[in-house]
């Protein structure tokens, strides 16, 4: 996962909203969100088929949503390291990080709930741990954006004062996706975005020296109710023809 962006309202119908992009290797397999893990069959999240974890959890019945971004820090030595893609199924399913994150490479754990955002930076050396419970905050490698004067990353100092600009989405239960989200989605696919090779993109394509290609690989858009519904749109690829599917809580 490398952009997501948070929205929390307390007293909206939809106190949580969550836009979530993942970057890839494009050649690594996986598949959309289900309830893949018989361990913890309470959740949903799309399956790295790879090492057998998610980069994104759901917990329906809790409220309870768990994401994870790769961050900058010392690496975990090789022979003990861990899939960071099992932080998000013990986060969402209300467990501690496994083995208090020794043996993971650096990176952001986020998990949203009703009550709001609890972070935790782990840079491979200590924990740095943190909550918010209201505003917009949009997190890619390199943290949280700060605003107007974090230049660390040029996609977030692009996307942060547009989304910071923007009509915050009304994501009602049966309505159309392109109404659900659209303040959102005319960031995502509007024509004056940066094209996908373009350092600031948000839906992002780049191909590696050896020929593979590391680029934008799903999007998910979320939304926890105040009276604890959920609603799961979940869209493979990048291009906005790809198509929205509804992710079933049931």
């Amino acid at each position: 996962m490398c952009t997501v962006l948070v929205s929390l309202r307390p007293a909206a119908d939809w106190p949580v909203l969550v836009l979530a992009v993942r970057d890839e290797m494009l050649g690594r397999p996986w598949r959309p969100p289900a309830r893949h893990w018989p361990d913890r069959p309470g959740l949903l999240g799309g399956l790295d088929e790879q090492a057998g974890g998610t980069w994104l959890a759901v917990d329906p019945a809790a409220g309870r949503i768990a994401c994870v971004l790769n961050a900058a820090g010392r690496p975990a030595e090789p022979a003990g390291r861990r899939s960071r893609g099992e932080l998000p199924l013990a986060a969402a399913a209300g467990e501690a990080a496994p083995a208090g994150f020794n043996g993971y490479d650096p990176c952001h754990l986020l998990v949203l709930d009703g009550g709001g955002l609890c972070v935790t930076t782990w840079n491979g050396r200590q924990p740095h741990r943190y909550r918010l419970t209201d505003g917009d905050h949009l997190f890619v490698n390199q943290g949280r954006w700060l605003g107007p004067a974090d230049r660390r990353s040029p996609r977030a100092a692009h996307f942060g004062p547009r989304f910071a600009a923007v009509a915050r989405p009304e994501p009602a239960l049966g309505k159309p996706v392109p109404d659900a989200w659209a303040p959102w989605l005319a960031l995502l696919d509007g024509p004056d975005v940066p094209a996908p090779t373009d350092p600031r993109a948000l839906i992002a394509r780049s191909v590696q020296d050896d020929g593979s290609v590391w680029g934008t690989s799903s999007v998910t858009l979320l939304g926890l109710s105040a009276t604890g519904e959920l609603r799961y749109d979940f869209r493979p690829g990048a291009a906005a023809t790809a198509g929205w599917r509804p992710i079933g809580a049931g």
